[in-house]
C-alpha cells in the first residue's frame, strides 16, 4: 500500500493485573493479553486479525476504541495519539472510528427501537444531524445496509440474528467514520448469512471508502475480505502481510498449522493435504514460554527458541512476491491445499 497509513500502530501492550485478597490487595503477576503489536492500516483497506481464542484479538479492539488504556505503546490516527485522550477529543476520534460488536443479540439496547439505537449517535454528535433530519437519515442508512426503512419503529427482538447485525453496521455508520473495527462481526450467525453480511461490508467499504480491521478466527471469511493478514499468537503477531502471502506462502509453524485445520469440500483435496496437528495446550498468558511463546507446541523448535525471541521480520522467501514479515527463526514456507 502506498501512501501514508490513517492508523498506525506502534508496540502496543495491554497486561492486566493478577491480585490476591479481598480488602488488601496484593499484584502477583500479570495476564499478558497484548504485548509489543504493531501494524498500519491505509485508508480504503481491510486488515485481517487472526488467531485462536484468548490471543488477544478483542483485547486489541478494544485498545483500538480507547475502551481500554494500553499499558504501554501507541495508536496514531492520522499522526495523533489517541491512547491518551479524553473528553472533547476523544469524542471527536469516536466519530471518525467506530465499531461493529460480535453479538447483535446483545449489543443492541431491547428497549429501545431501531430508530433510537441508529440514531443514538446523532444525539450524541448534533452537529452531523440537526433534530429534525434524524428520522430521515437513519430510515437511509436502513435502506443502505439492506433493511426496510418502514421497520425504523421495531425492536430488536423482531428482526433475526443477520438482520441485527446489519442494524449494528448501520449504527457504526451513522457519523460517516473512517475506520470501522470489526470484532467477530459474522461469527454468532448461520453461514449462509455470514455471507451476505460480508458482501454488504464489502460493498459499503467500496461505495464509502472505509477501512475495516476485520477480527476473526474464521481463516476462509478473512481471506475472502482482506487485503492484509495479521496472524495473533498468545498476545503477540507472528505473520503479517498480503492476503495471498499469508494464504499461498506461509512460513511460521503456527499460521501453517491454522491454514491446515481449514475445512477442505473437495474430497480429492482433502487426501493430499497434510494436517499438521499441534501437541499440549496454549500456554497461560500470565506466565508465557521464554524466547518464541509458540515453541512448546512447534516441531521446529530449537535450543535458540528458548533462548532468543524471534523478531516479526522480512524473512527470504522463494521470490519478492512471497517474502513477508514472521517472527521465526526458522520461517520456511510450506504448500498448503486450500479451501476454495
Amino acid at each position: 500500500m502506498s501512501g501514508e497509513p490513517i492508523l498506525r500502530v506502534e508496540n502496543l501492550v495491554k497486561h492486566f493485573p493478577l491480585t490476591r485478597g479481598i480488602l488488601f490487595q496484593t499484584k502477583v503477576g500479570a495476564v499478558q493479553a497484548v504485548d509489543g503489536v504493531s501494524f498500519d492500516l491505509h485508508p480504503g483497506e481491510t486488515l485481517g486479525l487472526v488467531g485462536e481464542s484468548g490471543c488477544g484479538k478483542s483485547t486489541v479492539a478494544k485498545l483500538l476504541m480507547n475502551l481500554e488504556r494500553p499499558t504501554a505503546g501507541k495508536v496514531l490516527y492520522k499522526g495523533n495519539d489517541i491512547t491518551r485522550v479524553t473528553g472533547k477529543a476523544l469524542k471527536a476520534v469516536r466519530r471518525n472510528i467506530q465499531m461493529v460488536f460480535q453479538d447483535p443479540y446483545t449489543s443492541l439496547n431491547p428497549r429501545m427501537t431501531v430508530g433510537d439505537i441508529i440514531g443514538e449517535p446523532f444525539a450524541i454528535h448534533p452537529e452531523v444531524a440537526p433534530r429534525g433530519d434524524r428520522r430521515k437519515k437513519v430510515q437511509d442508512l436502513l435502506d443502505l445496509v439492506g433493511l426496510n426503512p418502514e421497520h425504523i419503529n421495531r425492536y430488536p427482538h423482531q428482526f433475526s440474528g443477520g438482520q441485527r447485525q446489519r442494524i449494528g453496521i448501520a449504527r457504526g455508520l451513522a457519523l460517516n467514520p473512517e475506520i470501522i473495527i470489526c470484532d467477530e462481526p459474522v461469527s454468532a450467525l448461520d453461514v449462509s448469512v455470514q455471507a451476505q453480511v460480508v458482501n454488504l461490508m464489502e460493498r459499503l467499504q467500496a461505495e464509502l471508502g472505509l477501512a475495516y480491521v476485520f477480527i476473526a478466527h474464521d481463516l476462509s471469511v478473512v481471506r475472502h475480505i482482506s487485503d492484509r493478514v495479521a496472524v495473533m499468537y498468545l498476545g503477540k503477531i507472528v505473520e503479517i502481510g498480503t492476503e495471498t502471502q499469508i494464504y499461498d506462502h506461509p512460513t511460521h509453524p503456527y499460521t501453517q498449522a491454522l491454514l491446515s485445520a481449514v475445512p477442505v469440500p473437495d474430497p480429492a483435496g482433502r487426501d493430499e493435504r497434510e494436517r499438521i496437528l499441534l501437541t499440549g495446550d496454549v500456554p497461560s498468558p500470565a506466565n508465557p514460554p521464554s524466547g518464541c511463546r509458540f515453541r512448546t507446541r512447534c516441531w521446529r523448535a530449537q535450543d535458540i527458541c528458548a533462548e532468543e525471541e524471534p523478531l516479526l521480520q522480512i524473512r527470504s522467501g522463494p521470490g519478492a512476491e512471497a517474502a513477508h514479515a514472521s517472527a521465526c527463526h526458522f520461517a520456511e514456507e510450506r504448500d498448503i491445499v486450500h479451501a476454495h
